[in-house]
């Protein structure tokens, strides 16, 4: 039988215990807050002025008015001031189509509701990242800061209805001109 080698366990000094528990707390919370630093930033809204109803969908068109900065403040983005040519087709607002805008935007709108205004936080990585569009004023990696009031949404179909009349109505004003009778519906 083989013999074990027997080593005497000497006694530890006092407080040595704690130091070594004190050391790796101090290990778990460094981990703990680099790992929460690395989390990607995401999408946040904050509501300025509280809206009512519904929420849109991914695939509404949403009417608002809105200014985009970067972090530093500096505007890189306004909606036009549109108005319909014949009220009650269409409300106020700019139309943006949800479908098609970047994702941290649309993922902001789809929070939002009707007569509402909201600041909007984009993190680079959902609006442009390291490469937005050539000749864009906002640099690559910027986080983007948007205020947006929501005037009103619609359904992709119904958007597409209102812009058919919209059309025939200006077609038979510039043929016949106002109170010329609409051309008949395809």
């Amino acid at each position: 039988m083989a013999e074990v080698t027997r080593v005497p366990i000497q006694p530890i000094e006092k407080g040595s215990l704690a130091k070594l528990w004190l050391g790796v707390i101090v290990a778990i919370l460094l981990g703990a807050g680099v790992a929460w630093a690395a989390l990607p930033k995401s999408v946040e809204v904050t509501e300025l002025t509280a809206g009512t109803g519904a929420n849109p969908g991914p695939e509404d068109v949403v009417f608002v008015h809105y200014v985009g900065k970067l972090d530093d403040g500096t505007e890189f983005d306004r909606s036009p001031d549109m108005t319909a040519p014949v009220q009650g087709i269409f409300p106020q607002g700019y139309p943006l189509q949800l479908d098609s805008m970047i994702p941290g935007f649309r993922t902001g709108l789809m929070q939002m509701q009707k007569g509402g205004k909201y600041e909007l936080f984009i993190p680079s990585d959902q609006a442009y990242g390291d490469e937005p569009q050539p000749g864009s004023p906002i640099p690559p990696g910027a986080d983007l800061v948007f205020e947006v009031e929501v005037v009103d949404f619609m359904s992709q179909a119904d958007f597409e209805r209102r812009l058919g009349i919209l059309q025939q109505m200006m077609q038979a004003q510039g043929a016949g001109g106002p109170g010329a009778p609409l051309p008949p519906q395809p």
